[in-house]
Protein backbone atom coordinates (compact mmCIF):
# COMPACT_ATOMS: atom_id res chain seq x y z
CA UNK A 1 0.00 0.00 0.00
CA UNK A 2 1.25 3.65 -0.99
CA UNK A 3 2.04 6.05 1.68
CA UNK A 4 -0.34 8.75 1.15
CA UNK A 5 3.21 11.57 1.88
CA UNK A 6 5.09 9.79 -0.86
CA UNK A 7 2.61 10.40 -4.07
CA UNK A 8 4.15 14.34 -4.82
CA UNK A 9 1.02 15.68 -5.89
CA UNK A 10 -0.25 14.53 -2.58
CA UNK A 11 1.95 16.51 -0.68
CA UNK A 12 0.13 19.62 0.12
CA UNK A 13 -2.35 17.80 1.81
CA UNK A 14 0.50 18.17 4.33
CA UNK A 15 0.27 22.01 4.52
CA UNK A 16 -1.66 23.38 7.93
CA UNK A 17 -4.74 24.92 6.32
CA UNK A 18 -5.85 26.00 9.79
CA UNK A 19 -4.79 29.62 8.87
CA UNK A 20 -6.45 29.42 5.89
CA UNK A 21 -9.56 28.21 7.20
CA UNK A 22 -9.70 30.73 10.09
CA UNK A 23 -9.09 33.26 8.48
CA UNK A 24 -12.09 33.02 5.53
CA UNK A 25 -14.27 32.26 8.69
CA UNK A 26 -12.93 35.52 10.15
CA UNK A 27 -13.60 37.62 6.80
CA UNK A 28 -16.49 36.03 6.17
CA UNK A 29 -17.83 36.79 9.71
CA UNK A 30 -16.68 40.58 9.87
CA UNK A 31 -18.14 41.28 6.34
CA UNK A 32 -21.27 40.13 7.72
CA UNK A 33 -21.41 41.86 10.12
CA UNK A 34 -20.85 44.73 8.38
CA UNK A 35 -23.80 44.15 6.15
CA UNK A 36 -25.68 43.28 9.05
CA UNK A 37 -25.18 46.65 10.51
CA UNK A 38 -25.68 48.51 7.62
CA UNK A 39 -28.61 46.62 6.45
CA UNK A 40 -30.85 44.55 9.05
CA UNK A 41 -33.25 44.56 6.54
CA UNK A 42 -31.92 43.34 3.79
CA UNK A 43 -29.66 41.02 6.12
CA UNK A 44 -33.83 39.65 6.72
CA UNK A 45 -34.13 39.65 3.14
CA UNK A 46 -31.33 37.49 2.54
CA UNK A 47 -32.50 35.00 5.36
CA UNK A 48 -36.01 34.85 3.77
CA UNK A 49 -34.12 34.28 -0.12
CA UNK A 50 -31.72 31.56 1.25
CA UNK A 51 -34.82 29.71 2.91
CA UNK A 52 -36.99 29.93 0.05
CA UNK A 53 -34.23 28.90 -2.64
CA UNK A 54 -33.69 25.64 -0.26
CA UNK A 55 -36.91 24.26 -1.80
CA UNK A 56 -36.48 22.33 -5.40
CA UNK A 57 -40.15 23.24 -6.22
CA UNK A 58 -38.83 27.37 -5.69
CA UNK A 59 -35.66 26.87 -7.67
CA UNK A 60 -36.97 25.00 -10.49
CA UNK A 61 -39.71 28.01 -10.73
CA UNK A 62 -36.97 30.46 -10.67
CA UNK A 63 -35.06 28.90 -13.42
CA UNK A 64 -38.82 29.32 -15.62
CA UNK A 65 -38.83 32.77 -14.62
CA UNK A 66 -35.77 33.37 -15.96
CA UNK A 67 -36.64 33.01 -19.44
CA UNK A 68 -39.53 35.55 -18.83
CA UNK A 69 -42.68 35.88 -17.35
CA UNK A 70 -45.31 33.36 -16.45
CA UNK A 71 -49.08 33.19 -14.89
CA UNK A 72 -49.65 30.23 -12.28
CA UNK A 73 -51.30 28.22 -14.58
CA UNK A 74 -48.08 28.44 -16.52
CA UNK A 75 -45.92 27.78 -13.54
CA UNK A 76 -48.08 24.84 -12.45
CA UNK A 77 -48.35 23.05 -15.72
CA UNK A 78 -44.48 20.99 -15.60
CA UNK A 79 -45.11 20.20 -11.61
CA UNK A 80 -47.27 17.26 -10.58
CA UNK A 81 -48.94 19.99 -7.99
CA UNK A 82 -52.29 21.60 -7.85
CA UNK A 83 -52.13 25.49 -8.55
CA UNK A 84 -52.58 26.37 -4.74
CA UNK A 85 -49.95 24.40 -4.25
CA UNK A 86 -47.90 26.46 -6.81
CA UNK A 87 -49.54 29.53 -5.33
CA UNK A 88 -47.95 28.55 -1.97
CA UNK A 89 -44.59 27.96 -3.84
CA UNK A 90 -44.99 31.73 -5.44
CA UNK A 91 -46.17 33.72 -1.96
CA UNK A 92 -43.05 32.56 -0.46
CA UNK A 93 -40.84 33.51 -3.18
CA UNK A 94 -42.58 36.96 -3.32
CA UNK A 95 -42.40 37.36 0.29
CA UNK A 96 -38.37 36.75 -0.16
CA UNK A 97 -38.31 39.53 -2.89
CA UNK A 98 -37.15 36.97 -5.90
CA UNK A 99 -40.44 37.60 -7.54
CA UNK A 100 -42.80 40.03 -8.14
CA UNK A 101 -46.75 39.66 -9.65
CA UNK A 102 -49.18 41.85 -11.26
CA UNK A 103 -52.87 42.17 -11.80
CA UNK A 104 -53.70 41.70 -15.55
CA UNK A 105 -57.39 41.28 -15.17
CA UNK A 106 -58.34 37.76 -13.55
CA UNK A 107 -54.40 36.86 -13.95
CA UNK A 108 -51.52 37.49 -11.61
CA UNK A 109 -48.48 36.99 -14.14
CA UNK A 110 -44.92 36.42 -12.32
CA UNK A 111 -41.55 37.72 -13.28
CA UNK A 112 -38.34 37.62 -11.70
CA UNK A 113 -37.71 40.79 -9.05
CA UNK A 114 -33.93 42.10 -10.48
CA UNK A 115 -33.36 43.84 -6.70
CA UNK A 116 -34.28 39.91 -5.03
CA UNK A 117 -31.56 38.10 -7.21
CA UNK A 118 -29.22 41.17 -7.10
CA UNK A 119 -28.99 40.88 -3.09
CA UNK A 120 -28.42 37.58 -3.31
CA UNK A 121 -25.60 37.81 -5.74
CA UNK A 122 -23.84 40.35 -3.57
CA UNK A 123 -23.85 38.35 -0.79
CA UNK A 124 -22.32 35.17 -3.17
CA UNK A 125 -19.50 37.35 -4.45
CA UNK A 126 -18.37 38.29 -0.76
CA UNK A 127 -17.76 35.18 -0.15
CA UNK A 128 -16.28 34.13 -3.80
CA UNK A 129 -14.00 37.31 -3.08
CA UNK A 130 -13.13 35.38 0.14
CA UNK A 131 -12.29 32.63 -1.00
CA UNK A 132 -10.02 34.04 -4.09
CA UNK A 133 -8.37 35.86 -1.46
CA UNK A 134 -7.25 32.49 0.44
CA UNK A 135 -6.47 30.61 -2.90
CA UNK A 136 -4.22 33.88 -3.49
CA UNK A 137 -2.39 33.06 -0.17
CA UNK A 138 -2.31 29.26 -1.17
CA UNK A 139 -0.59 29.92 -4.35
CA UNK A 140 1.69 32.02 -2.78
CA UNK A 141 2.64 29.18 -0.34
CA UNK A 142 3.05 27.01 -2.76
CA UNK A 143 5.28 29.41 -4.64
CA UNK A 144 7.49 30.10 -1.76
CA UNK A 145 7.98 26.54 -1.29
CA UNK A 146 9.21 25.84 -5.15
CA UNK A 147 11.04 28.87 -4.76
CA UNK A 148 12.82 27.56 -1.72
CA UNK A 149 13.59 24.21 -3.30
CA UNK A 150 11.48 22.50 -0.97
CA UNK A 151 9.82 19.00 -2.61
CA UNK A 152 6.30 18.53 -2.98
CA UNK A 153 6.93 14.70 -1.75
Amino acid sequence: MTDLYTVPWLRILTIDFQPFTETLLTITIMLYNIYVMNSSTEATSLDAAFLALADPTRRAILARLAHGEETVMQLAEPFAMTQPAISRHLKVLENAGLIVRRVQGTKRPCRLSSAGIEAVDRWLAMLRDALAQNYDRLDGVLADMIESGEELK
